[in-house]
């Protein structure tokens, strides 16, 4: 077998630190290697449906085979398998979002001070209902309010409804798992997109990191980068909300595309020699 080359290298290790932080979450879970196995087996087929097609020629089994290294008898196997979604958890999460991001931006819901009100469960604008109507699409208003109920985002006085804080919806532990596949794939897919894409035309990708930090500086670090990052979130909300069709119910521009900024705060504890040294 020839030797992997230097880019093979570096491919692979960077792929054992990604695949080292999920088997973390895997085992914490019960789910085996063999489950797993499978599931990457499936990936692999699934990216070959999408990426790897030919010009008028159909996807078949064997050539789902030749080009994942699969053998057709998997191949076959995992294609007429039920496939484990995660859809309908995003979509409990993604609705909460809106809703309350609404809450929290559009100045038709807000009280005298400028901050979300205490709403009317019904009755004319502003209420809950109105609010769901505008921000959940076609949802039923009792249906937005037992999901932000059973995840801590509002509390219910008699027929009020109030926010229960001005952050980010409070997210249940499906709801966690389900971001955990669409926060890892959409940083992952703008790595790949930046490894082949113009310079002029790289999409944003930067972090900031040092690592021989005291645990009292990153404390107080943590709670600075909260508290910034959401700010600047809160900016990109209002900005994409003024131009999101389903919110502005415009019909102007062409095509449909989904696009955002994420952040997110990390820290690991380093083993050290000594005060100040690193191992």
């Amino acid at each position: 077998m020839d030797a992997p080359t230097p880019t093979q290298s570096v491919l692979e290790g960077a792929t054992g630190r990604v695949l080292r932080s999920l088997a973390r979450v895997l085992m914490r879970y019960g789910v085996s290697v063999q489950a797993f196995i499978d599931l990457a087996k499936r990936a692999y087929i699934g990216a070959a449906q999408c990426d790897f097609t030919l010009p008028n020629r159909k996807m078949t089994g064997s050539r789902l085979a030749l080009v994942t290294g699969l053998t057709r008898k998997d191949v076959q196997r995992l294609t007429s398998a039920n496939v484990p979604s995660d859809e309908r958890a995003l979509a409990r999460v993604n609705r909460a979002v809106r809703v309350i991001a609404g809450w929290r931006r559009d100045a038709t819901f807000h009280g005298d001070a400028g901050v979300p009100a205490h709403l009317p469960l019904d009755g004319a604008t502003p209420s809950f209902s109105d609010l769901v109507r505008r921000y959940s699409g076609d949802i039923p208003v009792r249906a937005v309010l037992d999901e932000l109920q059973r995840n801590g985002s509002v509390t219910v006085h008699g027929s009020e409804v109030r926010l229960a804080d001005r952050g980010l919806p409070s997210t249940d532990e499906s709801g966690k798992l389900a971001l955990l596949g669409s926060d890892v794939s959409d940083l992952v897919d703008t790595v790949a997109y930046n490894l082949q894409a113009d310079p002029s035309r790289r999409r944003f990708q930067r972090k900031v990191m040092y690592d021989n930090l005291s645990r009292e500086a990153v404390t107080e670090f943590r709670r600075i980068s909260a508290e910034r990052s959401q700010q600047v979130l809160e900016e990109f909300d209002r900005w994409l909300a003024r131009h999101d069709r389903d919110v502005t119910g415009s019909t102007a521009g062409s095509g449909r595309v989904r696009a955002g900024v994420g952040m997110y705060f990390f820290e690991e504890e380093i083993t050290t020699t000594g005060a100040g040294g690193s191992k």
